[in-house]
């Protein structure tokens, strides 16, 4: 059975090329026009999706959050979220511009209030972070909505993991997992690709994916190699911007080799080995086939002094019959360097 996710009529999952996020995240700094800027480059080289973030900061946060400072930041969780969120406005102004370039507008709602202004603009799939990955409150209430979910696993292990597993399960909702080292920048020790197979064994019917936090975009091509089906990054339009998150961000020119990358993949791929027309052209010379190695009499025996396999492999006898004919008799006078034919023995 393939496992198929769909985000309106794009189908993600077995079978289906990789489906490349880019996040925008608050590498924007809150601004629509430099937003607009990252979804025309992001267009152009490749993505199938770009991700905002939902933050209203009082609804997700209260004033203790301003003693918190990230580990890629200088100042504090909310002084960081409150000078780049975007407004509630412009966050709609933008999911129009994506979805005018044909792509898919996501976004991540940090707060019940901001998941239903997102619900209320009719967004296509939520996409549920990390942070929230074991917020049980928030996710069953997202889950009303019937729309589906992509969820990242970042800081939760496979027993929490399944917990949330549960809840969505229960309520019926279409959602697919994303492995995730939550680290700014992940450091390459630490990424574990190969979790990427324990999700996929552990949640056999579930859409199976990877959001990045690394430095350059080759954990994201090894982690499509390793099954992954989606790919979230964040994504700026020059990693000379300032923010926290620029440092594990792609530029353009990033976002294009990983998505031609993605698709040499896809192309790629594939179990059933069948023979190929190309393949038995390159046999006919490639192959060896049973030939005599000197002269041989009639009614001489075939044996391994006068017989041997020598390329092509156009001879009626192929190497692999080599065995078979070794003691039979010649019937006529066979020329050395010649093909053993059936009518000679």
């Amino acid at each position: 059975m393939k496992n198929i996710f769909k985000i309106g009529s794009r189908k993600i999952g077995d079978e289906q090329k990789a489906f490349i996020i880019c996040e925008l995240g608050i590498n924007h700094g809150g601004s629509l026009k430099t937003a607009k800027k990252m979804v025309d480059l992001a267009s152009k080289a490749g993505a199938d999706a770009i991700k905002n973030q939902s933050h209203i900061l009082d609804k997700e946060m209260i004033p203790e959050a301003k003693k918190i400072k990230p580990t890629n930041a200088n100042t504090s969780i909310y002084n960081v979220i409150k000078n780049n969120l975007m407004s509630f406005d412009d966050e709609k102004k933008l999911k129009i511009y994506v979805e005018k370039k044909k792509l898919i507008y996501l976004s991540t709602p940090f707060s019940l209030e901001a998941a239903k202004q997102l619900n209320k603009i009719n967004i296509k799939a939520f996409k549920i972070g990390s942070g929230e990955c074991n917020n049980i409150p928030l996710i069953k209430e997202i889950t009303k909505f019937k729309k589906p979910i992509i969820l990242s696993t970042g800081m939760n292990n496979i027993q929490s993991i399944k917990k949330t597993v549960h809840i969505l399960t229960k309520a019926k909702a279409k959602f697919a997992l994303l492995h995730c080292i939550s680290e700014y920048p992940a450091n390459l020790n630490r990424l574990k690709l190969d979790f990427i197979g324990e999700l996929k064994k552990t949640f056999p019917n579930t859409v199976i994916g990877y959001s990045d936090h690394a430095l350059g975009v080759i954990p994201c091509i090894s982690a499509i190699s390793k099954g992954a089906s989606i790919i979230e990054k964040h994504f700026t339009d020059t990693k000379k911007r300032f923010g926290p998150d620029i440092i594990c961000s792609m530029d353009p020119g990033e976002l294009n080799y990983l998505k031609k990358s993605a698709d040499q993949i896809f192309y790629s791929n594939g179990k059933k080995k069948v023979i190929s027309s190309i393949e038995k052209k390159t046999a006919n010379f490639a192959f060896s086939s049973v030939v005599s190695t000197k002269t041989i009499k009639a009614g001489e025996k075939l044996m391994r002094n006068n017989i041997w396999v020598k390329r092509p492999g156009t001879g009626y006898f192929k190497a692999s019959s080599y065995y078979k004919i070794l003691g039979k008799k010649a019937k006529k006078l066979i020329l050395k360097d010649k093909f053993i034919k059936k009518h000679d023995i």
